[in-house]
């Protein structure tokens, strides 16, 4: 497969989705989110593969979440919001195989999320984690919100999305967002061999306990479905482009003067 946005490889059962846009910080468009989908399903489909690496190209980030700069006029894909980043967030859940992100740098926004919903993840000990919807416009009212509050805590996961903090790795590994902290120049080694063990486990029996963990916090996937149509209208009003515009203008927003 060709992909324009991801670097996708596979080898000796561990398959590696690499969001290579580091220019953008690996932040997400519309097409990012097709490939990644793309090759979720591939990697689940290939009896091979046993667990999958989500990983963001360089050492600065891992992920940044959507890409302001593509948000003006919308991000032109399909989904609810014009990225089907809920389709993204169901394939890593759907997938019979565990997937662990390797957070080598940023994971701020739509990224932090994705650590989130992974099932394990690993990071460098220079990673950053938090959110920053209510600070340029945005939010995540599905797994981004109620599933970070089953990881990490309610009033931690409230601070996390009211205040759009930063948290350093150890922080992160602190409050259960994360793993495993080890040096920059460690974490392949530490991230294969996790891989390398969960590969030599029982595929049924990993798929198995994926699917029980998931029941737990399966509603939340519908009502984030249904939470996604209110943040299309959200998006919609010049409170939500205030955010947007501040961002890419480089100077602090002004939200308030444009509510109704």
């Amino acid at each position: 497969m060709d992909f324009q946005d991801i670097i996708y490889t596979k080898a000796d059962g561990i398959a590696t989705i690499t969001i290579n846009r580091p220019k953008q910080f690996n932040a997400f468009r519309a097409i990012t989110c097709e490939e990644m989908i793309a090759a979720l399903k591939d990697a689940d489909y290939d009896r091979s593969i046993g667990v999958v690496v989500l990983t963001g190209a360089g050492d600065k980030a891992f992920c940044t979440g959507g890409d302001q700069g593509t948000q003006e006029g919308g991000y032109g894909g399909r989904g609810t919001i014009g990225l089907p980043i809920e389709e993204v967030q169901s394939a890593i859940r759907d997938i019979s195989k565990p997937v662990i992100a390797r957070v080598n740098g940023y994971a701020i926004g739509g990224g932090n999320v994705l650590v989130t919903i992974c099932d394990l993840a690993i990071a460098s000990d220079n990673a950053q984690l938090g959110q920053a919807g209510p600070r340029v416009g945005s939010v995540d009212p599905g797994f981004g919100t109620a599933l970070l509050a089953r990881v990490v805590g309610e009033k931690k996961a409230r601070e996390i999305w009211y205040l759009c903090r930063r948290y350093s790795a150890q922080e992160a590994l602190q409050m259960g967002l994360v793993n495993a902290v080890v040096p920059q120049d460690q974490l392949d080694d530490e991230v294969r061999k996790w891989c390398d063990e969960i590969v030599d486990k029982s595929p049924t029996a990993i798929a198995l306990a994926k699917k029980s963990f998931n029941v737990d916090t399966e509603i939340i996937r519908g009502m984030g479905g249904l939470a996604m149509h209110a943040l299309k209208l959200y998006y919609q009003t010049p409170e939500s482009a205030e955010g947007g515009n501040a961002f890419r203008e480089k100077r602090k927003p002004e939200f308030r003067k444009h509510m109704k």
